[in-house]
């Protein structure tokens, strides 16, 4: 009885530790390493006739939120798009700087963080089944904001923007997802167990 409540106060204050400290380099290292994979995967792209190239952007941010989790996977994710607004050449096609972001193509681009943040969510949860959902619903988020700022762009009806700029990648898309928390489940279990996360 004595042995379970030093143990259990031990656990308590561990606990505390932990949610009082700061950043870790490790956690830094993490990130910066994750911002890098969504600039290498964002390259290697196929244009489309709409403008809108088929990339490994999603593959990449889905991979992010289930490795890393949704704090550090949506920091990643955040790294990744202010060095694309400052300029450095990390979004799709070798492109940079804030313009991208407010383009036909930059709703796509934001809706990278909820999309990140809920895959992060979704590797958390017991239901494997409802992780991935919880992901799929973070791209359905993506591909709303994308076809909207693509309509306010373009000038074009919702329909239209839809069919042009998100019904064309919606299947890929999805199969990128259930590939990120598949290879992402096994790749965050291998560095948990290292000691790397």
């Amino acid at each position: 009885m004595m042995r379970e409540a030093v143990k259990k106060i031990t656990e308590e204050k561990k606990k505390k530790e932990e949610q009082g400290r700061g950043i870790t380099t490790k956690e830094v290292v993490s990130v910066g390493m994750f911002a890098a994979v969504l600039a290498v995967l964002s390259q290697i792209s196929i244009p489309m006739p709409s403008g809108m190239p088929i990339t490994l952007q999603t593959f990449a941010v889905a991979l992010t939120g289930v490795v890393l989790s949704w704090k550090l996977g949506t920091a990643g994710t955040i790294v990744y798009i202010l060095l694309g607004a400052v300029g450095v050449p990390v979004f799709a096609g070798f492109s940079g700087g804030a313009q991208v972001l407010v383009n036909y193509t930059g709703g796509f681009i934001w809706g990278f963080i909820v999309m990140t943040f809920l895959c992060g969510i979704g590797v958390q949860m017991k239901n494997k089944a409802l992780g991935i959902l919880t992901g799929l619903a973070g791209l359905a988020v993506c591909h709303l904001f994308g076809t909207m700022q693509f309509m306010l762009v373009m000038k074009m009806g919702g329909v239209e923007s839809f069919l042009l700029a998100s019904a064309p990648y919606l299947v890929k898309d999805m199969i990128s997802v259930v590939l990120g928390f598949i290879i992402g489940g096994q790749l965050r279990a291998r560095l948990l167990k290292a000691g790397l996360l």
